[in-house]
């Protein structure tokens, strides 16, 4: 039986209907990664007018290296996230890992094995978290709440509230103060772990279970995936990415100190969700997490050289953190609808 003939009308309805469809088809992942790359296009724009330099190689070099921290953070977040969970502890991790990194060699400790303890505590601190969460039921958000005041505190005591100057000529100063090619060496660290990050998340089995855990943990459990091990890992690298954010700044700054990273989970949070990470678990954007710590920190610079009173800057990013989480429901609840 021949199909029917359509009439030109009908031709150009079905056309139009088949283009919308595949439209919806490739945005519907992709929205918020779409939604931020336009935003961050817009900031931009709009800061290459009211300030001369923001778009200069200097300064954009600059956005870089001091955002370098958050993005490590940040892409290792979004694992979490991904999971349901969340980790309010890594400005605190942040702080002792610095501290401790400069205390250590100011105690006569070579670089590298100092380096190397400072991750080791990183991945310690993250895979309590995940121990107390995944095996002990204990909510993560309780868990990172309360040892986000005791890591804090264990940096306040070591240091007695004074920072430490950390010698800056070794290969581990050059990662907070070096250049590889003319790129900040902790840029290039940043962005070095964000690729690793990504093809973890999205080429590999493990990428698929972090999903899973987030979006339908008990169906993953019948498939006979450790579920508990996958939110421990996701942890665990959390805390080693949050001392490894730890030793970028101390470095940078010459000094390690307690007082360091506070208010830092705030600005990792809303870098994760303003890329398009659902705090319900299930759904997360490497590329869109990198897309929103380029945003704040370049919203932040363009402010700065706009001679905003920097007490403006929370404001703002607590304004974005809930503008983000109200579109990222809203985006991903029409699109879900659209292919539905």
């Amino acid at each position: 039986m021949s199909a029917p003939t359509l009439t030109p009308e009908q031709r150009v309805e079905r056309l139009a209907t088949d283009r919308s469809a595949r439209l919806h088809a490739f945005l519907g992942p992709r929205i918020h990664t779409v939604a931020i790359g336009a935003v961050l296009l817009v900031v931009l724009i709009v800061f290459s007018f009211t300030a001369d330099t923001f778009l200069s190689t200097e300064n954009v070099l600059s956005v870089l290296r001091q955002n370098a921290p958050v993005l490590v953070v940040a892409v290792a977040m979004t694992l979490v996230i991904t999971t349901a969970g969340i980790d309010l502890s890594v400005g605190s991790v942040l702080a002792l890992s610095g501290a401790l990194l400069a205390i250590l060699v100011d105690h006569g400790t070579s670089p590298t094995p100092a380096f190397l303890l400072v991750l080791v505590m990183g991945a310690v601190a993250g895979g309590l978290h995940g121990w107390f969460s995944c095996y002990q039921g204990i909510p993560a958000f309780i868990v990172t709440l309360a040892t986000m005041g005791i890591i804090r505190g264990v940096a306040l005591r070591s240091t007695d509230g004074y920072s430490v100057a950390l010698p800056t000529d070794s290969w581990v100063g050059f990662l907070g103060q070096g250049k590889l090619a003319g790129v900040p060496a902790a840029a290039v660290v940043a962005l070095g772990f964000a690729a690793v990050v990504w093809v973890v998340y999205a080429k590999t089995p493990f990428g698929q279970y972090v999903i899973g855990l987030g979006s339908n943990g008990e169906s993953l459990r019948r498939a006979g995936v450790n579920v508990r091990l996958v939110g421990l890992a996701v942890f665990t690298l959390c805390g080693i990415a949050a001392a490894l954010a730890g030793v970028l700044v101390a470095t940078r700054l010459g000094t390690g100190s307690s007082n360091q990273g506070v208010g830092f989970e705030l600005t990792v949070i809303t870098a994760v969700v303003l890329g398009g990470t659902s705090l319900l678990g299930g759904r997360g954007s490497v590329f869109g997490t990198v897309l929103g710590v380029l945003t704040l920190g370049f919203i932040e610079n363009g402010l700065q050289l706009s001679h905003v009173n920097p007490f403006y800057v929370q404001i703002v990013q607590g304004s974005i953190l809930l503008a983000a989480v109200l579109a990222n429901t809203r985006l991903f609840s029409r699109f879900s609808e659209a292919k539905s």
